[in-house]
């Protein structure tokens, strides 16, 4: 596929993060796709995303993912971004603190046939632990 295809699919996975329209993710995340940094228990393609992101729009339901600087060829994509978000809702074992949050993270992925076959990604857990007041962390 095209950058310009990749680049749109991408879009796409983020319009389902930031809206919780996770049907999308059927449409972007190919069902074998790989996340070498995956959550606890997340299983593989477009159902692990939807766990996964499920969980973190019930503890944050305003959670929003910024762009903050992109790199793009015709097989990969590698992003920087911004997520924020308040803390209304249960977070694993975490209850709800009211804190805001804003970490950053940076993700690099793979693409075939139109969908994520690959993902790889860092972000500042420890960042977003210690601003939501958690002195021990969570036992994966």
């Amino acid at each position: 596929m095209s950058k310009d295809a990749n680049l749109a699919t991408l879009g796409r996975f983020a319009e389902a993060v930031n809206t919780g329209n996770f049907d999308l993710f059927k449409e972007t995340v190919a069902a074998e796709c790989v996340d070498h940094d995956p959550a606890p228990g997340q299983v593989a393609g477009p159902d692990g995303y939807r766990m996964f992101f499920s969980q973190m729009r019930t503890a944050f339901p305003d959670l929003k993912v910024a762009l903050e600087g992109l790199v793009a060829d015709d097989e990969s994509i590698a992003i920087a971004y911004t997520l924020t978000g308040t803390h209304q809702g249960p977070l694993g074992e975490i209850t709800p603190t009211g804190r805001q949050i804003k970490i950053r993270g940076v993700q690099l992925a793979k693409f075939k046939d139109g969908k994520m076959v690959e993902r790889w990604g860092s972000s500042d857990q420890l960042g977003m632990f210690t601003q939501l007041g958690v002195t021990q962390l969570p036992q994966s």
